[in-house]
């Protein structure tokens, strides 16, 4: 009777530990699904966040691309008889003011044209209040009163010497000259 006992206590052990088993093993389960979830979550946050700054760099990338651009635009074109620069070069003088201000020892001379329709005096006078409007805008965007010079040659420097609608054009017109 001690063994029948013995071995119902044998087999008893035996089944518990092999529930024990299980269940550990059930836990682990589900542990290593928690942690492939949590790497899955991480994976999703780390490609998110990579995306983002690519992004970021090709933004910046961009900007660098629009401001090289603006840089390397320095004349700028005005109507007949008027002193207020075009609406749409507004951006790109914007990088000029931005540029001034980011390099404090840097110098422009502003010259200011115009064409051969008026006096001397009034296109004189015309090249000047042209310089004088772009000055302005760059000195309220950044750039510093002594790093900006004026000059006006009038009708005096013709970009082109024919006397049609698109050589007027032209003349009519503002240079940003480095000094």
């Amino acid at each position: 009777m001690k063994i029948t006992q013995l071995t119902k206590l044998a087999l008893m052990i035996l089944v518990l530990s092999g529930f024990v088993a299980c269940s550990s093993s059930s836990e682990e389960a589900e542990t290593t699904t928690e942690v492939a979830t949590e790497s899955d979550a991480e994976a999703t946050a780390r490609r998110a966040r990579e995306a983002e700054e690519a992004a970021r760099a090709r933004a910046a990338a961009a900007e660098e691309r629009m401001m090289r651009s603006a840089l390397a635009t320095r004349v700028f074109y005005f109507d007949f008889d008027v002193s207020e620069f075009r609406q749409a070069d507004r951006d790109v003088l914007t990088y000029h003011a931005r540029d001034l201000a980011a390099n404090p020892s840097k110098r422009i001379r502003l010259e200011g044209h115009a064409d051969e329709r008026g006096t001397r005096e009034y296109n004189l006078a015309l090249g000047e209040r042209r310089a004088n409007g772009i000055m302005n805008f760059l000195i309220v965007n950044g750039a510093s009163r002594n790093q900006i010079e004026t000059v006006s040659y009038g009708e005096e420097r013709p970009a082109d010497r024919a006397s049609s609608d698109a050589a007027y054009q032209r003349n009519r017109r503002v240079e940003i000259a480095d000094m």
